[in-house]
């Protein structure tokens, strides 16, 4: 398997690692020989995620945690790193979607993005950086969205965090790269995790799973195989938006006006309850 030398005996930090993304990037790091601490902000999640990870006994702990929180995120990082003598690689995982109509966002909504989508991330980068940089080495991998990428219509507040995230992560990436620090941003497209099904990080019946959605250990593998190999840029899964992606990298503004202006018109008659327009919704404005 590519990477396991690459995580053996490394220590891992990993946000929103009670479900999910986060919690299939933790088995497969432990897999791998890493240690794991497992971040989330339930503690019963936590425990009942370690539990399922018992089979790797002490290389798994978990840390009560809400990334919302600076001095939550800043002694967590801090107390790893001191009980384990450093810190390898961090994964600023935790995330919340939200695709609604822009005006019928509320600024407190906006605010609760934010706080969790790219302060979270800003304060793990803030807090392991002199971390790394003490140690001469290490790796943030900063999980982002395809949304990051491409501007798709009806989730302004989800889009405006994750294209944050994605400048966030390549700036430092070239401000770091002589100095022993990696960063890599990762892309999610459609993986079968709770963040489908929640509105906010509530539950909410009205959003599904996408049907072309695939498994979050099979993201994982993928991912982790890319961050052994340093890879900037990580789009999961495999081959996904290649059309989207070679439009957005080759300036073709007609193009990518044409997808975005399809996807607007799916989203909008869904958004209208009928699914049949969605269905046939024209490529074009």
């Amino acid at each position: 398997m590519i990477g396991n030398d690459y995580f053996r005996d490394k220590i891992c930090l990993v946000t929103g690692a009670n479900s999910g993304i986060g919690y299939a990037l933790s088995e497969e790091l432990l897999k791998r020989g890493a240690t794991v601490y497992l971040a989330g902000r339930d503690s019963k999640k936590g425990a009942d995620a370690a539990a399922k990870l018992s089979v790797f006994k002490d290389r798994v702990h978990t840390i009560v945690m809400d990334v919302t929180k600076q001095e939550q995120v800043q002694r967590a990082i801090e107390q790893t790193a001191a009980e384990a003598g450093r810190l390898d690689l961090l994964f600023n995982n935790a995330g919340i979607l939200l695709m609604a109509l822009f005006e019928r966002a509320t600024l407190e909504e906006w605010k609760v993005m934010i706080d969790t989508n790219l302060w979270g991330v800003i304060y793990g980068v803030h807090t392991a950086v002199p971390i790394m940089l003490m140690q001469g080495s290490g790796h943030i991998v900063n999980v982002s969205s395809v949304g990051g990428i491409i501007p798709y219509p009806m989730q302004a507040l989800y889009n405006t965090t994750k294209f944050a995230v994605t400048g966030l992560s390549e700036s430092l990436r070239f401000e770091y790269a002589e100095k022993g620090l990696h960063f890599s941003t990762v892309f999610p497209g459609p993986v079968a995790t709770p963040i489908y099904e929640k509105r906010l990080g509530k539950a909410d019946p009205l959003m599904k799973v996408p049907g072309d959605a695939i498994p979050a250990d099979s993201a994982a593998t993928f991912i982790l195989d890319r961050v052994a190999e340093r890879k900037a840029l990580i789009i999961v899964p495999e081959g996904f938006h290649d059309h989207l992606w070679r439009k957005y990298v080759s300036s073709d503004p007609e193009a990518e006006e044409m997808l975005l202006a399809h996807a607007h018109n799916r989203r909008l008659a869904l958004e209208r309850g009928n699914p049949a327009a969605a269905a046939a919704a024209p490529m074009h404005r």
